[in-house]
């Protein structure tokens, strides 16, 4: 009699054994394998066995021909920012974010707007019901003929619905939500959410529908399930921003269509969450400044953002702390170290905390400046100027760098109606703002 074959897997990042392991050696998660049945292991094997043998076409890359990428709006102009200017037909989009920050709300409004232009659009949940996301979307004004909604879990059901009828755009609400049959494992395994990815991934090609996937983040922030998530979609959005507030950040972290840099804002209100029409004081204080609070100006793609940095120094009673939201902290360390080193401030005896107002966060190194500034203005306990913004990269030597997009920075700084600004090199174009030219972090403090 033939020894059985047995195979199992990990549910957390997708490693194969041919036997059971309490600990999973390649993402050390425990109780994570589980043993796949007869006809998931012939499943594999066939789809592994199907693309060993495929018969390749290659062909010179200059007989090829580009595609031509038509898009179309979403009826939102922060969305198409992110996506590069509009939908892509064909394209498969990957939606992440917190609970609460709104996945759901944007999709469904999007799905109206295009519905209103007589777009036929599928709403596919497997969290709420219909009568659920009717009550949302009374409240969105996405009542419309054109918006069909779904509420199942089986993938068999939604592909079948979508293979009957012409709908032009996809939602699915979430990817952890559906199952397929072929992979009889738990819905939300690292199988079952590679398969479903897989099938939607075809559908869209074969019949170039564009799809919406939201998918639901774990604890420290990623998708849930496999990487090869990410990998498989066109395009990865994250929302940012703290629930408690009104605005939300959509960020680009993969595109093949457009550029990662660029991000949406949107504001949380009673009709949904709907395009920010002005950024203007969203990110600092217009009145007054505080001490250990100082204000610079980063960029998010092309679009400049003026943001308030607020500082705390205090005495510390033991391990001194040092913290940081909206901040990289590895950062904030080297900024502390480097006025310890270059100004002799007793900063190893303070506690340090660094907060980003509007619950942003930023990846520009160009508030480095802005960042010394509010701690040396809550170490001495002095307002700055509220009419004053610092623009510059610190390196380890304590020489404050040129930055990126001077002019644009030092034009929404005037928009804004500020005078002043500590800069690392003197501007190339005329402007109103009185530019203070900082080459050192010395200079800084002799200027403070």
């Amino acid at each position: 009699m033939a020894k059985k074959k047995t195979l199992f897997e990990c549910q957390s990042c997708g490693f194969q054994s041919p036997r059971w392991m309490g600990k999973c050696t390649s993402c050390n998660e425990w109780e994570s394998m589980i043993e796949l049945s007869t006809e998931q292991i012939r499943y594999l094997k066939e789809t592994s066995r199907s693309s060993t043998h495929s018969t390749p076409k290659a062909k010179p890359i200059t007989q090829i021909k580009e595609d031509d990428i038509i898009r179309f709006a979403s009826g939102s102009k922060e969305l198409d920012l992110v996506l590069g200017g509009g939908i892509v037909p064909g394209s498969l989009t990957l939606i992440g974010g917190s609970p609460g920050v709104g996945k759901s709300t944007l999709l469904l409004k999007i799905a109206g707007n295009l519905a209103k232009k007589e777009k036929k659009i599928l709403y596919v949940s497997g969290e709420e019901s219909s009568g659920q996301i009717k009550l949302r979307a009374n409240r969105l004004d996405a009542n419309h003929n054109s918006l069909y909604l779904l509420s199942e879990i089986n993938l068999s059901s939604v592909l079948s619905e979508i293979n009957n009828q012409n709908y032009e755009l996809i939602v699915i609400d979430s990817i952890q939500t559906l199952y397929s049959e072929e992979t009889p494992s738990a819905p939300g395994s690292v199988t079952q959410v590679r398969t479903i990815t897989f099938d939607l991934m075809r559908i869209a090609k074969s019949l170039h529908i564009p799809i919406f996937i939201i998918g639901h983040i774990t604890k420290d922030g990623s998708i849930a399930g496999p990487r090869v998530l990410e990998h498989m979609v066109d395009t990865v959005l994250y929302f940012e921003g703290d629930t408690n507030s009104d605005l939300r950040l959509l960020r680009g972290f993969k595109n093949r269509f457009g550029a990662t840099n660029e991000v949406g804002i949107f504001e949380m209100n009673k009709e949904g969450l709907n395009d920010a029409k002005s950024m203007a004081g969203k990110f600092f204080n217009k009145e007054k400044l505080q001490s250990g609070s100082a204000l610079t100006v980063i960029m998010e793609g092309s679009r400049p953002i003026i943001i308030e940095v607020q500082a705390l120094v205090s005495e510390s009673y033991g391990h001194a702390k040092r913290s940081s939201t909206g901040f990289d902290n590895n950062r904030l360390g080297m900024l502390l170290a480097l006025l310890e080193k270059k100004l002799d401030l007793p900063l190893g005896t303070y506690d340090v905390f660094i907060n980003i107002s509007g619950g942003i966060k930023i990846n520009d190194p160009s508030a480095d400046l802005a960042v010394i500034a509010a701690i040396l203005s809550s170490y001495k306990n002095r307002e700055l100027s509220a009419k004053t913004l610092f623009l510059g990269e610190v390196s380890l030597t304590g020489e404050i760098r040129e930055i990126s997009s001077l002019a644009q920075r030092l034009k929404e700084i005037q928009t804004q109606g500020f005078t002043k600004a500590v800069i690392p090199n003197k501007p190339i174009e005329k402007t109103t703002v009185k530019c203070f030219i900082a080459d050192e972090v010395s200079k800084v403090v002799e200027w403070m």
